[in-house]
């Protein structure tokens, strides 16, 4: 009988396979290894084959993409209600079909391998941030036994550490400083890293139109305009500006019942990683505000001085998201407000 429905649970060798009619009826279930996954979706033939928005998710999807076979990839919070009993391979290829039965169901715009690789730049450069981070909190923490306080911000750090080393008083030996000068080392050879990487990026945003375009935003530089485009393309998979704002979980949690509507904090839903660069590129926005004329400066103070700053840079980041979304799904540009 001819496959409507193939669900496919990934796994690094052995693939769980689950083939439905378009009544529901289940007409194929097996197991395949990973080198023969292709060829047994060939042989059956099925009119769409879905996926978890998984591990290597995006590249089978583009493997069967190349081969003609349509494909429909569910984030995995929306499979779990599907799964009956308990969890193995065969239930989770099921409740995957389930899930990619229902109408109303949501799915993952599959990735292409430019937007996967500007993905690796941002993990691998936060990744070094992290390692920055840590190696100056431990010279910190060990000065901090000797009676030595030093700032916390990398730049306080390295103003601070020539005359820590230069000074022979105090409890810092001839053993901790060797140490901490190959700690300093170590930090030394990560900020060049950290340094390459931002290089990277910017020539990234240079020679990409859709991030030059979402780049004239205020509080959105490259390495905002880089993420986003490598997390969501052209945004026409989401509907309109708030649906952006809300994948990124900066709209309000809601918790309403009984025809009456609780709005919370915001959800925190999504991707931490861009969330947390808008909030920082509407901060910079607050911060040089200054007094500005344009409706859009005068919007601003006036919610500053209702809300407070923190709400001001959180509603700034989900108005430049939805701007975002607007830009990237169509062929317009950002056009600012004009100064009354």
């Amino acid at each position: 009988m001819q496959i409507d429905v193939l669900g496919i649970d990934l796994a690094k060798r052995v693939f769980q396979l689950h083939g439905v009619t378009a009544g529901g009826a289940v007409v194929h279930r097996s197991k395949v290894s990973r080198p023969s996954l292709l060829l047994a979706i060939e042989r059956l033939e099925p009119r769409l084959v879905v996926m978890e928005a998984c591990a290597s998710a995006h590249h089978w999807a583009r493997q069967l993409l190349c081969r003609g076979i349509a494909v429909k990839l569910i984030s995995p919070q929306f499979v779990v209600p599907f799964v009956k009993t308990n969890k193995n391979d065969r239930n989770d290829a099921e409740g995957i079909v389930e899930a990619a039965s229902r109408p109303a169901m949501r799915f993952v715009a599959v990735k292409s391998v430019e937007q996967q690789d500007i993905q690796a730049i941002h993990r691998l450069r936060e990744l070094f941030v992290h390692q920055r981070t840590a190696v100056i909190n431990h010279v910190r923490a060990v000065l901090a036994e000797r009676g030595v306080i030093v700032g916390k911000s990398p730049a306080a750090f390295h103003k601070a550490m020539p005359s820590v080393l230069a000074s022979e008083a105090g409890e810092v030996t001839i053993d901790s400083r060797a140490l901490l000068v190959d700690a300093l080392q170590h930090l030394n050879s990560l900020e060049a890293r950290i340094e390459a990487a931002d290089v990277r990026i910017r020539h990234l945003m240079t020679s990409s139109e859709l991030c030059q375009r979402i780049g004239q935003i205020p509080g959105v530089g490259p390495l905002t305009a880089t993420a986003v485009v490598a997390a969501v393309g052209d945004a026409k998979q989401f509907k309109n500006g708030r649906h952006l704002a809300a994948w990124l979980g900066i709209v309000p949690r809601q918790h309403s019942s009984g025809g009456r509507s609780r709005l919370g904090g915001i959800s925190k839903r999504g991707d931490a990683y861009l969330r947390t660069l808008l909030i920082h590129g509407a901060r910079s926005v607050l911060r040089w505000l200054g007094d500005k004329q344009d409706a859009h400066s005068r919007w601003l103070r006036e919610l500053i001085d209702r809300r407070g700053h923190n709400c001001a840079a959180v509603a700034l980041a989900n108005k430049n998201a939805r701007i975002i979304q607007a830009v990237l799904s169509s062929d317009r540009t950002y056009r600012p407000e004009p100064a009354r």
